[in-house]
């Protein structure tokens, strides 16, 4: 298809590059293969919408990411833990924000879309050239579709897996009386006659100053100071290996103590390690088969079989909101404009229908709990929310505020103008 322009800005120009690859969009698929392959135009859209939904992503993931990492600053101030450790426990949370994050992002990025072709007129190009609006949701159907594939292995398989690597590696941390009890500057009894104290923490896990006094043995007192130490864990247990120090023995029935100086010695703290100890898994730890068909023996499911099921049917409707969301979306904003036209109102009530079915589901998700109807209820407005759109799409419905509101509204803008001495335009 050959085009011959002259005297052209670069607005025409696209707009005459678009009703190209329209055509030639249009042309292949009347070759048979309409509803397999993507033409030029799907390809566009597909890139740009996938594109601004991972810069969105990021972005919102990032910031929220960090908020929360803030949170576990003292995992490094206070129990002596290295960056990686820090950032690698921290960083586990991320597709759990990833899951609830990815529906909002896709609709800022077929919002950015669609915004992008109405300001360069290319959806009233494409519409005159014979694209219907049904006709243009086709890529972003698409990228819908990539989008709702990796929400639903986030929440059958990813976020949980995270949770539950979280939950694991905390109480390996902060459960552990070394990690935990252990504090610079404070004596801390262990047990009964057990008395710890280091002078500071350092990076790495090296504890400096440390004194015990052990009196457990009523036999016998044990006094040590060393310079440094650091705490060892294998199968025989948890020792805090002593180095460069004195050992102080005073034995029952002897007036003079025992002096011995040490390069290295193991002081067994088995007893107050948190090693073989079973974590119990709550209900966000779970794999999705784990919800399906929990054990019915599970003291977890016993308790709380409410939180299963709402937690159930959270992560089943987690593929179906992006598709909601992206319908809802196209369904406000991608009506053909001039770009005369003002797409605020538009823009407003895409963002108000979204907000509006998320907190919906939020609620519907807490009743949940209590009642076996209220996810029925959530997936009817899901449903309802997905083939309301579908008809605006496929009928051409342009979604506008009534005449008589938006005269309303203009007239209250000229007396502002008015008020405050500045002609209203026309």
């Amino acid at each position: 298809m050959v085009v011959r322009v002259s005297r052209l800005d670069g607005r025409d120009q696209r707009g005459i590059l678009i009703s190209g690859l329209v055509a030639s969009c249009i042309a292949s698929s009347q070759g048979g293969d309409r509803a397999v392959t993507m033409g030029s135009i799907d390809k566009y859209i597909f890139r740009t919408t996938l594109a601004s939904f991972a810069m969105v992503l990021v972005s919102l993931t990032g910031v929220i990411w960090i908020t929360q990492a803030l949170r576990g600053i003292d995992l490094m101030t206070s129990q002596g833990q290295t960056i990686i450790t820090f950032l690698g426990i921290t960083s586990l949370v991320i597709p759990a924000l990833v899951l609830i994050i990815s529906p909002i992002a896709l609709m800022i990025a077929i919002s950015h879309t669609l915004n992008k072709l109405a300001t360069d007129s290319e959806i009233i190009v494409m519409n005159a050239a014979g694209f219907s609006p049904l006709r243009l949701f086709r890529p972003f159907f698409y990228a819908t579709c990539v989008v709702a594939i990796m929400v639903a292995f986030i929440a059958a398989y990813l976020a949980p897996d995270g949770m539950r690597r979280i939950k694991q590696w905390d109480a390996e941390i902060t459960a552990d009386v070394l990690a935990n009890i252990l504090q610079p500057g404070r004596f801390a009894q262990l047990d009964q006659n057990l008395t710890i104290r280091i002078r500071e923490r350092q990076p790495g896990g090296v504890l400096v100053g440390i004194f015990v006094d052990d009196r457990r043995d009523p036999k016998e007192r044990v006094t040590i100071i060393a310079d440094h130490g650091t705490v060892l864990k294998n199968e025989g247990g948890s020792f805090l290996i002593l180095e460069d120090g004195n050992l102080e023995r005073f034995e029952a029935g002897n007036r003079d103590p025992a002096l011995v100086a040490f390069g290295r010695y193991a002081f067994d703290m088995s007893k107050f390690s948190n090693q073989g100890h079973d974590v119990t898994l709550g209900i966000r730890e779970r794999y999705l088969w784990e919800l399906l068909s929990p054990s019915p023996d599970d003291p977890v499911y016993q308790q709380l079989p409410g939180q299963f099921r709402a937690e159930l049917h959270d992560r089943l409707m987690s593929p179906i909101y992006p598709f909601a969301f992206a319908a809802l979306t196209f369904a406000f904003l991608g009506a053909p404009r001039t770009t005369r036209q003002s797409r605020n109102f538009s823009i407003g009530g895409s963002i108000l229908a979204v907000f509006g079915l998320r907190i919906a589901g939020f609620a519907c998700s807490v009743m949940t709990v209590k009642s076996p109807l209220a996810p029925v209820i959530q997936y009817l407005m899901l449903a309802a929310a997905i083939g309301a759109s579908l008809w605006i799409i496929i009928w051409g419905v342009v979604v506008e505020p009534p005449a008589a509101l938006m005269e309303a509204i203009d007239r209250s803008n000229a007396r502002l103008l008015r008020l405050f001495g500045r002609p209203a335009t026309a």
